[in-house]
């Protein structure tokens, strides 16, 4: 028989010798995420009867979607989540400031290659940039998975989406993923495991490959995939090896889980990466994407920089790089939120957090910012801003009667710069 990755990873997760798409398994997964929703969990968690979680070591909290809290029900909240941290004995618990879920844990190198992650968030596909299972899953279900230690779930049917060559000066995996989700549909990739293949995956850099399973969960996607390779694997042995946890490159190489040549896909597509452009998804859908030359020109009133899709130092360098000597337009505004305390620090010491505040920008505490809507950042009425997050469906960043723009870093820096949704490669 020949398996897909996720047929792969859930049989071992479920200690089972194979696993065939459609079957139902019980797994364990190897880590449990929560954030601020924690609270609600522990909740839920109570009025099953049970007081101690089954393995405390397994859970990852962090708070990162409303930080600092904008009202005393999320203070409240977050107080709630440092009592079951303390009482539970939580070791991998990452307080207000640290930064977002899904970039902090790859940065901790929490997550390996060949394991399941369960979060109750359903960007949780993030983890697919290291070769891991990485899967959203409801808050009842994280609250049975910490009574329990497991949870069934269906084996996902497999799509395999080949990308061949090298993107284009000004293009990025957001566009990729943008025009991906533009052709399929956001429902495309519905309960799939989405493995991305080719030599135009391997020519990314590891930051742009996390865009790529990140923006999957907007493609309906379970999981998503991207194998592995010698960088990925020296990025987290050095990472546990400075937090005190070593593991060898020659260790991570063998928990690495690749699909068999002539494992079954449900579908197959292929891009050349040479042939894209920039894109952007309009209001208020995520598959709602066109290229960027027929919005170039509509009004923007803001622009934000941030989120667990386009947050890191690659992103605000490539801002950087279009908004340097530069000034936000008037009557433009631009929001820029790392998404991490170390992308912050390291922004600093390039010198980006500078050249952002001097053309203008503000720059906000790490975390998901306005991306939910919750503050730092929602827009008035009427108001159009360009985002590198996510989603853009109506009311997503707290106002109904406003819209919502997707694209790269570059466009967002652009438009900030023109006032109106630009061309990065016409502002540089």
């Amino acid at each position: 028989m020949a398996y897909t990755f996720a047929e792969k990873a859930l049989a071992r997760a479920a200690h089972l010798p194979e696993a065939h798409a459609g079957a139902i398994v019980d797994a364990q997964p190897d880590v449990i995420l929560s954030h601020d929703n924690t609270a609600a969990i522990y909740r839920l968690f109570r009025q099953l009867g049970v007081e101690k979680v089954k393995h405390p070591e397994r859970l990852c909290i962090t708070l990162d979607h409303a930080v600092p809290a904008p009202t005393t029900q999320h203070a409240q909240n977050h107080a709630e989540v440092r009592r079951f941290v303390a009482e539970q004995g939580v070791r991998h618990f990452f307080e207000a400031g640290r930064g977002i879920c899904h970039q902090v844990l790859s940065e901790e190198a929490l997550v390996l290659p060949g394991q399941l992650i369960l979060g109750a968030d359903s960007h949780t596909t993030h983890f697919g940039w290291l070769g891991a299972f990485g899967a959203g899953v409801g808050r009842s279900e994280v609250a049975a998975l910490w009574a329990t230690g497991e949870l069934w779930l269906r084996v996902p049917e497999s799509i395999r989406i080949n990308l061949t060559g090298k993107l284009p000066f000004g293009v990025t995996a957001k566009d990729f993923c943008l025009k991906l989700i533009g052709d399929l549909g956001q429902d495309g990739g519905l309960y799939a495991a989405v493995e991305f293949h080719g030599d135009g995956i391997a020519a990314l850099s590891l930051e742009s490959r996390m865009v790529i399973p990140n923006m999957m969960a907007e493609f309906g996607a379970k999981t998503a995939y991207l194998p592995p390779d010698e960088a990925v694997f020296h990025y987290l042995a050095e990472r546990r090896t400075r937090r005190g946890e070593p593991i060898s490159v020659e260790a991570l190489r063998a928990m690495a889980l690749y699909p068999d040549p002539d494992a079954n896909y449900l579908a197959e597509y292929t891009y050349d990466a040479s042939q894209l452009q920039p894109m952007v998804a309009c209001p208020h859908r995520v598959d709602n994407v066109v290229p960027l030359s027929q919005v170039r020109g509509t009004r923007v009133h803001q622009a934000f920089l941030g989120t667990c899709t386009n947050g890191r130092l690659e992103d605000l360098a490539a801002a950087c790089e279009v908004i340097r000597g530069k000034r936000v337009a008037s009557g433009t505004r631009l929001i820029v939120i790392p998404a991490s305390s170390e992308v912050m620090r390291e922004a600093t010491r390039l010198g980006y957090i500078t050249e952002l505040l001097e053309a203008g920008a503000m720059i906000g505490v790490p975390g998901c910012g306005p991306c939910m809507g919750n503050h730092m950042g929602v827009p008035a009425v009427g108001e159009v801003t360009i985002s590198s997050a996510n989603r853009n469906f109506r009311g997503r960043m707290g106002t109904r009667e406003s819209e919502i723009y997707l694209a790269s870093p570059a466009v967002v820096a652009a438009s900030a710069v023109a006032g109106y949704i630009a061309d990065p490669r016409d502002v540089v």
